[in-house]
């Protein structure tokens, strides 16, 4: 991808889309770690921007997902979930490149299943 911009969102709280990718994945055959999770790092944050920050009405989530194909340099998906809806980005920076091959699968699995409500932006990318 060219830059990083959501190439898939899910009219799913965040929860459950990563959910829902992560059996996807699986399912590839691919292995997949969640390393970070907004919701469990912010509880021990007392300020935060979101207004709605301590409410039950406060529905912000950002989750890393690395994603693991035949490769050893893992695929980094960021999810963020707001308002029951979640966007999902592969980062993609001069510092950690993206393997082409895995990148390519990714989008392939997440355009051909029909199983969610989805929004596909598919992006190439550009080598």
């Amino acid at each position: 991808m060219s830059e990083n911009s959501p190439f898939l969102t899910l009219d799913q709280d965040c929860d459950e889309a990563v959910t829902w990718v992560t059996d996807r994945v699986r399912q590839a055959g691919l292995t997949l770690i969640r390393t970070f999770n907004l919701q469990v790092a912010r509880q021990a944050q007392v300020a935060c921007p979101c207004p709605h920050h301590g409410t039950d009405e406060c529905d912000c989530q950002m989750v890393v997902l690395m994603i693991y194909g035949v490769e050893a340099q893992p695929l980094a998906l960021i999810a963020h979930g707001f308002n029951g809806q979640t966007w999902f980005t592969i980062v993609d920076i001069p510092q950690q490149r993206v393997d082409p091959h895995l990148e390519a699968m990714l989008l392939h699995l997440f355009a051909s299943a029909p199983s969610a409500p989805t929004r596909f932006e598919n992006q190439a990318h550009a080598l």
